[in-house]
């Protein structure tokens, strides 16, 4: 009868584990003058996958992470701003207009769309780079594709998900969803994916 019962016990901790996962708090942080319509577009989009989402007021980019001879804001450095500003089971996603680069192989200043920790708490995002015709739909892509990074998922060779690497251009109009093996890698992180 004990074993039963701690059994039981263990089964309702799990369960409950589990389900304290999907309760994991998505926070957007814009910075600088980040337009306040496109993030709650955002929020309610990253609603639909994970329905806690906190929409925080626009605050200053940090004084060290602008690059004045290139005019850019550093995306390493937004991340360990951002990463201090949020719990445990918190993913916080920095989102600017301003252009934001990171060091890549022998490029101390490469700009990018995005960057995110993997694994990680914390991901920053600049509609900077997109296509201005269709910037709020990349621009999502391009959260999507940073949110990845922060649970866990690499780069994909799979030309037409949202892991993709851009390399260095702004391919995200093929990219059509996450392919099967990043949707399961998400799944089990109870991301809630059509």
């Amino acid at each position: 009868m004990k074993k039963v019962f701690y059994l039981l016990a263990l089964g309702f901790l799990l369960a409950s584990c589990r389900h304290a996962l999907s309760e994991k708090v998505i926070v957007l942080q814009p910075f600088g003058d980040f337009s306040v319509a496109e993030a709650k577009t955002v929020r309610e989009k990253i609603a639909k996958i994970n329905p806690k989402v906190v929409l925080r007021p626009n605050i200053a980019f940090p004084k060290s992470s602008y690059n004045r001879i290139r005019n850019r804001y550093r995306a390493d450095t937004l991340i360990s701003f951002l990463r201090n500003q949020v719990g445990k089971d918190t993913v916080i996603v920095g989102l600017s207009r301003k252009d934001i680069s990171t060091t890549k192989g022998n490029h101390q200043d490469w700009g990018v769309m995005g960057l995110g920790f993997m694994p990680g708490n914390a991901c920053v995002i600049s509609n900077f780079r997109l296509s201005k015709k269709k910037q709020s739909e990349q621009f999502y892509k391009v959260v999507l594709h940073e949110l990845g990074h922060t649970q866990g998922l690499p780069h994909c060779a799979v030309k037409t998900c949202f892991m993709r690497d851009a390399e260095g251009g702004n391919p995200v109009d093929h990219e059509t969803g996450f392919c099967n093996s990043c949707k399961q890698h998400l799944e089990s992180e109870n991301w809630k994916l059509q």
